[in-house]
């Protein structure tokens, strides 16, 4: 297994800044409007949105990161076909820009990451830049032929074994595995989406 590289952080509400705990329904409308103002709204066009659209997270693998009351952070892994092996992918990550020197982003990768291997999960993918993941253990060793439907930079396709040799000789196209959102569900999460308030 790749060893997961710690970095010491309180988690707890009294001694840091911020708590770390399980998604809420509660937490669409502020969450969407977080990943707005990160990543714009040209993020439902991403590719690696394909692999998310009409889906749920994994079980127990959606958390928020919450200051004050306010949603500071969020991450989530979804079920994935690597080549035909099970995996998860991670995705989105975001942080409010006020803090992200808080160590909130990092504190939300070891959650998701050691719930993860807590419930037995094999590997994470995800695509994003390596200086920032290394730290957690992901590399492109593995993934060099994994491919995402639609463009993608090969160097930013990363991951990390949670279990050894989980992403041995896997090569082909990663697909979405997970559940199916209820039809009602995903109606609810747009529309959820339309009345995030956006900038003009």
């Amino acid at each position: 297994m790749t060893a997961l590289r710690k970095t010491p952080i309180a988690l707890t509400p009294s001694a840091a800044p911020f708590a770390i705990r399980a998604e809420r329904a509660s937490d669409v409308v502020a969450r969407e409007a977080l990943l707005d103002a990160c990543f714009g709204e040209g993020r439902h066009t991403r590719t690696c949105q394909r692999l998310r659209d009409g889906r749920a997270p994994a079980e127990g693998l959606a958390l928020s990161a919450v200051r004050e009351g306010q949603l500071v952070g969020t991450v989530r892994l979804w079920h994935v076909s690597a080549g035909g092996k099970p995996a998860l992918m991670l995705g989105p990550l975001a942080v409010e820009a006020d803090c992200r020197k808080l160590g909130v982003g990092a504190a939300l990768m070891e959650e998701v990451l050691a719930i993860a291997t807590a419930r037995g999960h094999g590997a994470v993918i995800l695509l994003g830049d390596a200086p920032y993941y290394d730290r957690f253990g992901f590399s492109a060793a593995k993934t060099g032929e994994l491919l995402l439907p639609g463009p993608f930079e090969r160097e930013r396709l990363l991951g990390l074994e949670l279990r050894d040799g989980a992403l041995d000789d896997c090569w082909g196209m990663i697909a979405p595995a997970g559940a199916g959102l209820p039809k009602i569900k995903a109606r609810r999460a747009r529309k959820a989406a339309r009345l995030v308030p956006r900038a003009a």
